[in-house]
């Protein structure tokens, strides 16, 4: 908190703003657990117990997750759960205020892989290594479409402001546009048709920006999960049934149903080891969620002009000309009159 309350009155100025919107950065959030899951990695490959490398995390740290991880781990109850409940009510609070659609997050998935690798004896350093390079990847695939999405979302604001700039630029020159709006049949009309037309154009854009942004966040995750869980040498259903359990208890979506069912019959075919198999086949769903992901931030910009010209051309000449031409038409006849 700078003084003065800064960062206060930006956020409450961009909440009564519409053009000044922004998404949260959810990169971040996913960045920090990969960097917990390292850092937990690191600690067992030394020796470190693990109620004691979470309790060294939450002293560093300080984070509630990390705190409420300590503790269930100290008492010896289950991790997963702790995290879990300590990540809700930001998921939910989230959810109620519109910023983000309630999901999983990084937190949620950590909960999962760490049920997972307790439930089927993997080795936790091994599965955290896998787990923390699956996180740094999916951190820089949402940074990558945060990128693409920045450029057309930009236009879109300095576009949906020309009509207000016209207005404004109307009353600079000496035309009391205001008053022609306000007080001139015709212009209040204008003005009613045209903050509708902003309106319209502003949730337009913001939905067709919602569904480009819109990201794969359980893309190569369970294929990763079976991984760990086959990791820890238990069987194919035992480890389907396991990682299923884990994805329904902590709410990340199960995507990668057929992909296992193709994986484990290549194996059996082959011969192959099936743990290398499905951690390939998980790489190779998160270079595909980049690539989809790349392709709808360069389609954004064109679909963009739909609601720009369909909505906001129309709004830039009822609050922008239609006033100036009302006042001098006013004025010419007030004139010779």
């Amino acid at each position: 908190m700078t003084r003065g309350g800064g960062p206060g009155l930006v956020e409450r100025l961009r909440e009564r703003v519409p053009l000044l919107d922004r998404r949260p950065d959810d990169a971040a959030e996913v960045d920090e657990v990969a960097a917990v899951v390292e850092r937990l990695a690191v600690l067992l490959t030394a020796g470190v117990p693990a109620a004691a490398a979470w309790r060294h995390l939450a002293e560093v740290g300080g984070a509630p997750v990390l705190v409420a991880a300590a503790s269930a781990a100290e008492r010896g109850e289950s991790v997963a759960l702790a995290v879990d409940e300590a990540t809700r009510p930001a998921r939910q609070a989230a959810a109620a205020g519109g910023l983000l659609p309630e999901r999983a997050g990084g937190w949620a998935v950590l909960a999962a892989a760490w049920a997972v690798a307790s439930e089927s004896g993997a080795p936790l350093t091994a599965s955290l290594r896998e787990l923390g390079s699956a996180l740094r990847d999916e951190a820089q695939l949402r940074r990558e479409v945060r990128t693409s999405l920045a450029g057309p979302t930009a236009s879109a604001r300095m576009v949906l402001a020309l009509p207000l700039v016209a207005l404004a630029f109307g009353a600079l020159l000496g035309f009391d546009t205001a008053a022609v709006l306000l007080g001139n049949p015709i212009g209040m009309v204008c003005l009613v048709l045209g903050i509708g037309f902003l309106f319209i154009a502003r949730r337009w854009s913001r939905s067709l920006a919602a569904r480009a942004s819109a990201f794969d966040d359980g893309a190569g995750l369970e294929l990763e999960l079976l991984a760990i869980a086959m990791a820890g040498g238990a069987s194919v259903e035992r480890a389907r049934r396991c990682v299923a359990d884990a994805l329904a208890a902590h709410r990340v979506r199960s995507l990668g149903g057929a992909a296992i069912v193709e994986t484990v019959a290549l194996a059996e075919r082959a011969g192959a080891p099936l743990v290398d198999l499905l951690r390939a086949e998980a790489r190779r769903h998160r270079r595909m969620a980049r690539t989809e992901a790349a392709t709808r931030g360069a389609a954004l910009g064109v679909r963009l002009m739909l609601p720009l010209g369909v909505c906001v051309l129309p709004a830039f000449v009822l609050l922008g000309v239609a006033p100036l031409l009302i006042s001098v038409v006013t004025g010419t006849l007030g004139g010779a009159a």
